[in-house]
């Protein structure tokens, strides 16, 4: 049963590779499009914010969904319907149109369907597997994430070479029906899965916010991931517009794939061995290595050293992600999983709302100062959160509510064992 399920916990991965890739095409075509049509970093976060926003407002909702009805039947749902706000797009500009408003529609209208799914895959992964695969899990996992950086830039740099965005638009509807039939066949496989209590909605909804404030530990981690994604955030949005700045849409096609090597080494090593103890402070110490290898991407403007940088950067998050998700996981009963990472994911992800909303004008605002340019003002907002990032992560090291999650981690896992 064991192994059984592990299969098909890879086939539920394997859909959300192919998802993954398909969604970074679309972003990848996307900022390019709108980069060259309009030259301003601000228009870039505009979108990435409002692609943001539905994934933020509804993961609490989508949480408490994930653990009243079938799971895997609300993951079908999200991905099939995310492919309307795609389609949308790709009418658009094919009868002439693509302008930033209904670019930013189309966004948004696949965004709002897309934020059914995470909770619900998170949730699926603790049925299917046992706490000692939590780790490898992650790991690929995380490598599933990172394949939007890792395949999708270069796939997506040469067909620009070749086409327009609209071959890249056409691809991801494509790889939407792709994702829903792997998980028909897990569905078809484990059966449905709902919750014969179903209390009332914001009774789970509290149960939820309930379930994070009974470790300080859990709730600090949260915090702490808030705080990070507000770094990362503006990393994520300037970090095209500084390449654009004095390249073309193939060599960041090239750079950005090369900068994701980093995350495709540590998710096989991570998939393959996982981690086996020191979850804090290999936290700590990969979160502190990641802000300063962003502070030294923003540092040059010659595409080697900030593939470098890159690579580095992306090298040190996966072990970040597996470490956060382990000491969360084990610290949460398995029947409120759903609602519990809802909530872990609006808590977070405050932070990017922030880093959208102000980025890309603070960009803007900095490259007009002396004339340096949008190029050179994403670099230094880049650096300046890499800074930050590091200083904040220091304090996972002197934390122990959040050690004591690792003992309580250690205490289940070795009674299971017994």
């Amino acid at each position: 049963m064991k192994n059984k399920n592990f299969g098909r916990f890879l086939l539920l991965w394997t859909g959300e590779l192919i998802s993954s890739i398909g969604g970074g095409l679309t972003s990848f075509g996307l900022g390019v499009y709108i980069f060259q049509q309009t030259g301003s970093a601000a228009s870039m976060a505009l979108v990435t914010l409002l692609g943001f926003l539905p994934t933020l407002v509804l993961s609490v909702p989508a949480g408490v969904l994930a653990d009243r009805y079938d799971r895997r039947l609300l993951m079908m749902i999200g991905d099939g319907c995310s492919a309307l706000g795609i389609i949308y797009i790709l009418l658009c500009m094919m009868r002439g149109g693509g302008t930033l408003t209904q670019i930013c529609i189309g966004v948004f209208v696949s965004a709002s369907f897309s934020a059914l799914l995470e909770p619900s895959f998170r949730a699926t992964i603790t049925d299917l597997l046992t706490k000692e695969e939590y780790s490898k899990a992650s790991g690929l996992v995380s490598l599933a994430g990172s394949a939007r950086y890792l395949f999708s830039p270069v796939i997506a740099g040469f067909l620009l070479a070749v086409s327009d965005v609209k071959l890249l638009l056409f691809i991801d509807i494509c790889t939407f029906f792709l994702t829903v039939v792997s998980a028909a066949v897990v569905r078809a496989g484990i059966g449905t899965k709902e919750s014969e209590k179903k209390d009332p909605f914001w009774h789970s909804m509290k149960e939820g916010w309930k379930v994070l404030t009974e470790k300080r530990g859990v709730l600090m981690l949260v915090a702490i991931s808030s705080a990070i994604t507000l770094f990362m955030g503006m990393f994520q949005v300037l970090a095209e517009p500084l390449i654009l700045s004095f390249s073309d849409a193939k060599t960041l096609g090239t750079a950005e794939t090369i900068c994701a090597c980093g995350m495709l080494v540590s998710g096989l090593i991570l998939g393959i061995r996982g981690i086996k103890g020191h979850y804090a402070r290999t936290l700590s110490l990969s979160l502190i290595l990641s802000g300063v290898f962003m502070a030294g991407f923003g540092i040059f403007e010659k595409i080697i050293p900030i593939c470098i940088f890159g690579f580095m950067f992306f090298a040190a998050l996966p072990f970040a992600n597996n470490c956060l998700d382990y000491l969360v996981r084990t610290n949460i009963a398995d029947e409120v999983q759903g609602r519990a990472w809802g909530l872990i994911g609006f808590l977070s992800k405050l932070g990017y709302v922030v880093a959208y909303a102000v980025s890309g004008a603070a960009a803007d605002a900095l490259g007009k100062i002396g004339g340096r340019g949008v190029g050179r003002g994403s670099a230094l907002v880049i650096m300046i959160a890499g800074i930050c990032l590091a200083i904040s992560s220091a304090t996972i090291l002197f934390s122990e509510n959040i050690k004591i999650l690792e003992v309580c981690s250690d205490r289940e896992k070795g009674g299971k064992e017994q």
